[in-house]
C-alpha cells in the first residue's frame, strides 16, 4: 500500500496499467491526446505487479486498472476518468496539479 501512495505521488498525473488492457490504452491515449506525460506503471510487467495490484484493489480501484492518480490522489478507472473529461472537469484537474498548462 505504501508503494501504491509513494508511486501515485512521484508525478503530476500517474497511471497503473496492464500491457493488454484496451481500457488502459484507451486511458493513456487520452492523457497522450492532452498533453500529458503521464508516468505509466504496467503492473503485469513489475515483478512485484501482484502486490500493486491487491494494494490497489485495497484503495478502492475496482477493476485495478486503469488506476489514475492526478496530484496524488485517486481519481478512478477508465468510467471516472471519462466521465470527468466529458463534464470538463478533467482539464481543471489536470492544470491544478500541473499537467498541463492551457
Amino acid at each position: 500500500m505504501e508503494r501504491v501512495s509513494r508511486l501515485a505521488s512521484s508525478k503530476a498525473v500517474v497511471i497503473f496499467s496492464k500491457s493488454q488492457c484496451c481500457m488502459c490504452h484507451t486511458v493513456k491515449s487520452l492523457f497522450s491526446d492532452l498533453g500529458v506525460n503521464a508516468l505509466v506503471h504496467e503492473i503485469d510487467q513489475d515483478p512485484r505487479g501482484r502486490e500493486l495490484e491487491r494494494a490497489l484493489l485495497r484503495k478502492g480501484c475496482n477493476p485495478s486498472v486503469p488506476a489514475v492518480f492526478i496530484g496524488g490522489e485517486l481519481i478512478g478507472g477508465a468510467n471516472e476518468v471519462m466521465a470527468r473529461h466529458l463534464n470538463g472537469s478533467l482539464k481543471v484537474l489536470l492544470k491544478n496539479a500541473g499537467a498541463i498548462w492551457l
